[in-house]
């Protein structure tokens, strides 16, 4: 995720299993995340057949999940459930017992169903579950039109990622566990229903000729997390030979345009990671509350359309969750606990892609900024805070509260410091690929991970053990080391910065338009991200700034968004609306909670950020608005969405 697998074949299935056991040989996994033991049982596949009521905010249905005992004796299935109405359940068509145990805060309700008979190792029973979901459910956001671009038609987007796919269908809701999917979606007939999955045909309802019956396959096992479901006025243009972008009709040719580079980063990847095995590769723009930048559901991304800059400068999201498809999706962290297996790896091939696309010196300069943002995380949790160990203990906390950029450019940062002990770019990106061929289809812990990587280097394994694993892995704040990147697109930011902080008033026009004009965007973003590193500017300085580089019609949202928060925090009362709005009229948490907590520590506004908060929260992501509401110090019961 950018704040994107039915190889479970008898061939395979010793080799899964190993996975799912644990590769240390250790048999009961748990996943502090889950209710499901997934060292008992493990869902193959799943059949869902749903019914989407947008009078009521509701999906119905069935789904079926084709499970297979562990061990013999095999009687009771735990699956996750949130805020689930279930009705009935039977196995192999024959009506069973259940019980929803007690609620937990964020892990939901365990469903136990007791199995009419015992099973034996390697059995596999159909166990269907008739149920409903909550008009509040936190895997799903029902947007009014008018929340919508085209004004006119309702519209529906889950987003499941990390354990909010048990309040849209029940399952073992755990990374460790990998199936495939079918699926039949029946939406009303003027809306159009895709999901992380390959189209299979659609046809009328045969129940009611007012809607469409959508049908999918996703014929590689996969996490559930990664099931993904949207029905809106969708329309869709072809961007490449296995591409196509989805959107309203507002903005499908501009996206079109914006990620016509999408096949050259394709064949990028494949070149560097291996073949690409999910068929079609996607994008879907979604509308503004959309809480992240990108998601890398199979088949298809899900994208902010903050990342529509109009010049293709911050389609680096796309190139982020096409990586997606090899590390996360092929190969995935056992548990949320091991989250930087995903995304440390899915940045650094990311950046491989922009180093093969734009340069060495670009792929440096990322880095750079990539570890401000680390830097700004750790100062946001504190340096002492757990959760900024690169590999937490997430016992009894809610992975929605440990989101942070700690996994991403933490996890960069220890590939980067590896590359350079171990030989370069080219020789650790060979080891990034063998990785990704040893560990496909399954998923796996960092002791998994770091025994290959000594396996691999087995001649350089004096070099690995003077690497500091403590201090990288279990210790909180910023790493060991840090890395000495390429300063040379970095130079003219950081010259530029130095002359705003040193400048006194007398000097202030000495400054000029021409300062900026051969910037990249990439560079002016870096040249904000500087100035917010220090102390506050003074307002005669920003207002200068606006003056002479006008950053107020910028429609860069990551220029905008450090423009700002520069603004709010040198307390220029006009900047404080602008943020305030930014901060509602999308709802990617990169922008909407640092917006919000620059005016809240604007003593004078905070008021005013806790009132359009309220005013607001009800066409936010629920995950959004959870977490705006703890920023803000907000009573969490008064932030429930209606």
């Amino acid at each position: 995720m950018s704040r994107c697998p039915l190889r479970w074949m008898s061939s395979c299935v010793s080799g899964c299993l190993l996975s799912v056991l644990g590769l240390s040989g250790r048999i009961k996994m748990s996943d502090p995340c889950s209710f499901a033991s997934f060292s008992t049982c493990l869902t193959k596949h799943l059949n869902l057949l749903l019914h989407v009521d947008f009078n009521r905010h509701v999906i119905r249905g069935k789904v079926q999940l084709t499970v297979e005992a562990l061990e013999d004796r095999f009687s009771v299935l735990t699956l996750d459930t949130r805020d689930l109405n279930i009705t009935s359940v039977s196995v192999n068509q024959q009506p069973t017992r259940f019980t929803l145990g007690s609620k937990h805060s964020f892990k939901g309700t365990p469903l136990d169903i007791t199995l009419p008979f015992d099973l034996s190792r390697g059995q596999q029973v159909i166990v269907e579950v008739a149920y409903e979901t909550s008009p509040s459910a936190s895997a799903l956001q029902w947007l009014t039109p008018e929340q919508t671009a085209g004004k006119k038609q309702a519209y529906l987007f889950s987003q499941c990622q990390a354990h909010h796919c048990r309040s849209m269908v029940p399952c073992q809701d755990s990374p460790s566990i990998k199936h495939t999917y079918y699926a039949q979606v029946s939406v009303p007939k003027d809306l159009v229903a895709v999901m992380s999955a390959v189209r299979d045909g659609q046809e009328v309802d045969p129940q009611d000729s007012s809607r469409i019956i959508y049908r999918f396959r996703q014929p590689v096992a996969m996490p559930s997390y990664l099931i993904a479901i949207v029905v809106g006025a969708l329309e869709s243009r072809e961007i490449g030979p296995r591409s196509r972008v989805w959107s309203e009709k507002e903005f499908v040719d501009k996206a079109a345009i914006e990620f016509s580079e999408t096949e050259t980063m394709l064949k990028t990847a494949e070149d560097l990671a291996g073949p690409y095995v999910w068929g079609q590769y996607d994008i879907l723009v979604l509308p503004p509350s959309f809480p992240y930048g990108g998601m890398e559901n199979p088949c298809l991304t899900f994208a902010t359309p903050t990342v529509l800059a109009g010049d293709k400068s911050l389609s680096g999201v796309i190139a982020h969750e096409i990586s997606h498809s090899w590390t996360g999706n092929l190969v995935t962290n056992r548990t949320w606990e091991h989250f930087w297996l995903n995304e440390g790896h899915t940045v650094y091939l990311e950046r491989m892609i922009g180093r093969c696309m734009e340069g060495e010196q670009f792929r440096q300069f990322k880095a750079m900024g990539g570890w401000k943002d680390l830097q700004d995380s750790v100062n946001t949790f504190g340096a002492d805070n757990p959760l900024t160990n690169l590999v937490p203990s997430l016992q009894d906390v809610d992975p929605d509260d440990a989101f942070s950029s700690v996994p991403y450019e933490k996890g960069f940062a220890l590939l980067y410091h590896l590359e350079e002990l171990l030989g370069g770019p080219e020789v650790f990106m060979g080891f990034v690929k063998s990785y990704i061929q040893r560990f496909a289809y399954s998923s796996v812990t960092t002791d998994d991970w770091k025994n290959y990587l000594f396996t691999y280097f087995k001649d350089k394994v004096d070099i690995l053990n003077k690497v500091d694993w403590n201090a990288w892995m279990f210790t909180p704040g910023m790493p060991p080391v840090k890395p000495k990147y390429d300063t040379t697109l970095a130079d003219a930011c950081i010259a530029l910065s130095q002359r705003w902080i040193k400048a006194k008033d007398q000097d202030l026009n000495g400054f000029g338009e021409s300062d900026v004009k051969t910037l990249s965007s990439h560079q002016l973003i870096e040249f904000l991200s500087l100035l917010l590193q220090e102390e506050t500017l003074p307002l005669t300085h920003v207002k200068k700034m606006q003056e002479v580089y006008n950053l107020n019609a910028s429609t860069n949202s990551e220029i905008r968004f450090r423009w700002l928060r520069l603004c709010v925090r040198s307390k220029w009362e006009e900047a404080v609306p602008l943020a305030l709005k930014m901060a509602t009229e999308q709802g990617r948490m990169k922008f909407t909670r640092p917006l919000f907590r620059e005016v809240f520590t604007f003593e004078k506004y905070r008021e005013e950020a806790v009132r359009v908060f309220v005013a607001h929260r009800a066409a936010m992501h629920p995950v959004t608005s959870g977490l705006v509401g703890k920023d803000l110090k907000v009573d969490a019961s008064s932030t429930a969405r209606h």
